[in-house]
């Protein structure tokens, strides 16, 4: 049995679940989210928790056991909490700016870089270097995030480019300067 599949999922004050065959709907105080599970993969609701059961002990089905058990699991957190990135620029003149809701960066470039949120997403820029993703579907977050990074990626030599907050950059030495034989 999967250890993370068999936990039960709570199901907090002010949040519904609906149970549709493998349909999964959860409404919480931020909003709504539907996924489609698979059919080897059923989900039933007691009390106020939900339990994710498998159809068989085939590799694959176990494998999708814990999966489905975290998505419903965090369809639950972000209708009730969210979900949030953090992302830092680091470099000379590299900065942030919003319009309106259009994130809009200095980078390098020879033109500003533009990144328009898609609905249910929104960003924002705390400092001229920080910038914050949030909404309720977490992989919507994770993807807007990695695609803000991907616009300018860290570089291994001076650490300068877009980087999730607390990552770590492994820095390479540069070259030896001055080497006489």
């Amino acid at each position: 049995m999967s250890r993370i599949g068999k936990l039960p999922i709570p199901i907090p004050a002010g949040v519904t679940v609906l149970l549709e065959g493998p349909n999964v709907t959860v409404k919480g105080p931020k909003g709504e989210l539907k996924r489609i599970l698979r059919p080897e993969i059923t989900v039933k609701q007691e009390d106020s928790k939900i339990l994710v059961l498998r159809s068989s002990e085939d590799r694959i089905v176990r494998s999708l056991h814990g999966l489905s058990r975290t998505l419903v699991s965090n369809m639950v957190k972000g209708v009730t909490e969210g979900f949030v990135r953090n992302l830092e620029i680091v470099g000379v003149g590299y900065r942030a700016a919003m319009d309106g809701r259009k994130l809009i960066m200095q980078l390098g470039y020879s033109h500003p870089v533009e990144v328009d949120p898609p609905a249910g997403l929104s960003i924002a820029v705390t400092a001229n270097t920080k910038i914050s993703v949030s909404g309720i579907d977490r992989q919507a977050v994770g993807d807007l995030a990695a695609l803000i990074r991907a616009k300018r990626l860290p570089e291994v030599y001076k650490g300068k480019g877009i980087r999730y907050a607390g990552e770590t950059i492994r820095r390479k030495a540069g070259k030896a300067a001055g080497k006489k034989k």
